[in-house]
């Protein structure tokens, strides 16, 4: 009997449902999610580096338990890795996950799906099922199913919204439900056998129904998180502590429990998301704009605010913690530290940026910040940063959790 032959992985498989985009950060743990359930999955993506890492058994991002589960899935050879359209052709089931992403002039891109459907309609089998998986502005589910049919594709299409937070898509793809958004009974009852496989409550909609279901789920998050950051100000400006004001509010008092903490409101989804809904309606959504407005403007009150305590900022040297958009992640999408930076920056401040898990060659270690800034700003509340010694230095934490924020 030859010996280690047994350590090799099995052939790869042809797969029963392929991940476009299965190397991002909604991709791959649905990936990992589907092969722990069972299924052969192929995971396309563009990316030569990503999937490079994922078949070394790399995980191209933070995601709590992925690495050991991502390892795991590759020895039972359900996982099949390529940057090769052709991995789509005789697949009964596609998950597609492309968001649609805003412009400059924060209108929603549709050209992405114009270009993916031209992509993909030469590989796709005919009947297949065409899942949309991230965010869209309402109407594209329609729209992409005309223009597959356009492209002469036979195929059903469903929209699936993804509704994980990152970090934690383990634990939340097969606990949270799962929406099916279908026009048609028959692609919507195929889209709900694919993700029953997750062990979710499923719950069924129209495709426009279940894409505003999903922007409306983020707009409402982002403008929870502006109504914060407005009151934090309105304290700051009176004078008051924040941080005393909001623990009177939320103590014991349940109506108030889902007024969030002030901070950075960021990321990849949530001022986009926000921004989609204003080009949706005619009467372009004055709320979340004005929550675009206030969330946005956060860093350069923060730092007018640090002006009017130190007079000029110019030859400063200040210490900016955490780049990612939120605590205990490796993501700088949209992240609002890298605005408190450009501005401090601008003001003439040496900018010392510091991160544990972010990959960015202008980072330095926590170490020589603490040791060389003489003011600190919270960018983002990783845990680390909340017991830190900070040696009677002044620190800006507009989320409260170091115990150590200043009054500016």
């Amino acid at each position: 009997m030859h010996h280690g032959t047994n350590h090799m992985p099995p052939e790869p498989q042809q797969p029963e449902v392929v991940i476009v985009g299965g190397g991002g950060h909604v991709g791959l743990p649905l990936s990992l999610m589907f092969a722990r359930a069972g299924l052969r999955v192929g995971i396309y993506d563009t990316s030569q580096e990503t999937v490079d890492r994922i078949c070394r058994g790399e995980m191209p991002f933070l995601e709590i338990g992925a690495e050991e589960l991502l390892a795991e899935m590759l020895a039972t050879g359900r996982l099949t890795v390529s940057t090769q359209p052709e991995l789509l052709c005789d697949v009964a089931q596609v998950v597609v996950v492309i968001g649609t992403p805003i412009d400059e002039f924060l209108n929603p891109s549709m050209a992405i799906f114009e270009r993916a459907v031209a992509q993909l309609a030469p590989y796709l089998a005919d009947d297949a099922l065409v899942v949309l998986r991230s965010t869209v502005y309402p109407g594209t589910t329609a729209y992409v199913a005309q223009a597959l049919a356009d492209h002469g594709r036979r195929v059903d299409v469903a929209f699936a919204p993804e509704r994980i937070a990152e970090g934690h898509a383990l634990e939340e793809l097969g606990s949270l439900p799962q929406i099916i958004g279908a026009d048609g009974e028959r692609a919507g009852d195929r889209a709900e056998r694919l993700f029953a496989h997750l062990g979710a409550q499923i719950i069924r909609t129209t495709s426009k129904e279940a894409e505003l279901t999903k922007l409306f789920t983020n707009a409402w998050r982002y403008m929870k998180f502006a109504i914060a950051n407005q009151f934090f100000m309105l304290a700051h400006d009176a004078g008051v502590d924040y941080n005393r004001v909001l623990a009177a509010i939320r103590t014991n008092y349940p109506r108030a429990a889902d007024l969030p903490s002030p901070g950075f409101a960021a990321g990849p989804c949530l001022l986009k998301d926000t921004m989609q809904l204003a080009a949706f309606t005619t009467d372009h959504f004055p709320l979340g704009q004005s929550a675009m407005q206030i969330n946005e403007g956060l860093p350069a009150y923060v730092v007018a605010a640090m002006e009017r305590r130190y007079g000029s900022l110019k030859g400063r040297t200040i210490g900016l913690l955490g780049m990612a958009f939120k605590a205990e992640s490796d993501d700088v999408r949209s992240s609002l530290s890298y605005k408190v930076r450009k501005l401090l920056a601008w003001k003439g401040a040496t900018v010392l940026c510091t991160d544990p898990y972010v990959d960015d060659a202008r980072l330095i270690p926590l170490e020589r910040v603490m040791a060389d800034a003489e003011v600190l700003v919270l960018g983002a509340p990783h845990r680390a940063y909340r017991g830190l010694e900070i040696g009677g230095r002044d620190v800006v934490d507009v989320w409260g959790v170091t115990g150590h924020g200043i009054q500016l």
